[in-house]
């Protein structure tokens, strides 16, 4: 059992005294302290969480959980945690007994490449598939695995794709559109596209994993004259929803393929992300180049362009 929330700095003193006596000698990072308690380690950190971890956790949790009610007023849910994780268990069970439409997108984060959001159907009696595949949420997958398992989807998962370049990308930033927008003008027309193809998919849900609030979301595509409004909206959704797992391949598995194409473009090895390396790649970019390249290949919002023209 484990139970974790965060304690007061008058609580987290008397934490300190207490289970000094019982501390372990090497402590985790960011911890203050590590102590065994009979059946329970107690780890206390820097920021004032505190974690229980044993078979008596509850035991020992509910000691301070009534000392911050009578010091402090403030009243802590243990079981909270639990109810968490059951209320995940429980979704993630619920969405992967049903023919699904989802949708997910990859490239946000990286400052060369585009942006590729898919929407898929799965139907129930693809979800074996989906398990042997191995598929899940694209970020807890190697390249290499992407690369060899995507192909597979491509033939047996009807799907919907589409590619934003980073010059449509400037363009919709100059307009004052800001990455939340964007995603859900996309994410809008891969779900309409895939739900008014000519074949219809008996689907149950459509599932797009939550990146901001649904009233924000159908505030972003206002605009549209086509929009998909029945959405179930969930966070970590690739790890709960078939149909969002394998639009994260499958958009992931094109957005390594342009990166491939880019590479070959330039003839140098174009990173992904937004780090030093990028940085690095960026004014050499613009030293063979020139800077106006980056207006087509890069997302120059991103703070790397401040870095790369300083050097420009």
């Amino acid at each position: 059992m484990t139970i974790v929330f965060k304690v007061s700095d008058n609580v987290k003193a008397k934490m300190i005294e207490y289970y000094k006596d019982v501390k372990r000698e090497k402590t985790p990072p960011y911890a203050i302290f590590q102590a065994d308690e009979a059946d329970t380690i107690i780890t206390l950190y820097e920021s004032g969480k505190v974690m229980f971890q044993g078979i008596s956790a509850d035991v020992d949790a509910n000691i301070w959980a009534d000392l911050e009610k009578k010091l402090n007023n403030r009243t802590i849910d243990i079981n909270e945690d639990k109810k968490e994780k059951e209320k995940y268990k429980e979704e993630l069970n619920y969405y992967y007994s049903m023919s699904t439409i989802g949708s997910d997108e990859v490239g946000t984060g990286d400052y060369f490449g585009p942006i590729i959001v898919t929407a898929t159907y799965v139907a129930k009696e693809k979800i074996d598939l989906i398990n042997e595949l191995g598929v899940k949420d694209s970020k807890k997958l190697t390249d290499e695995k992407i690369l060899k398992i995507a192909p597979t989807l491509l033939k047996e998962i009807p799907y919907v794709t589409l590619t934003l370049n980073n010059e449509e990308y400037n363009k919709y930033q100059s307009m004052g559109y800001n990455m939340n927008k964007i995603k859900a003008i996309l994410h809008n027309k891969v779900l309409y596209a895939i739900t008014h193809k000519e074949e219809q998919y008996p689907y149950q849900k459509i599932v797009v994993d939550q990146f901001v609030y649904p009233r924000k979301y159908f505030e972003h595509i206002l605009e549209a004259t086509e929009k998909v409004e029945n959405i179930t909206f969930t966070t970590k959704a690739e790890s709960k929803c078939a149909s969002v797992a394998a639009a994260s391949v499958i958009s992931r598995y094109f957005f390594l393929k342009r990166m491939e194409e880019l590479s070959k473009e330039l003839n140098m090895e174009i990173p992904k992300g937004a780090n030093t390396v990028v940085d690095t790649v960026g004014k050499e970019i613009v030293s063979k180049y020139g800077i106006e390249k980056l207006k087509e290949i890069a997302k120059l919002n991103f703070k790397n362009t401040e870095k790369i023209k300083e050097t420009a």
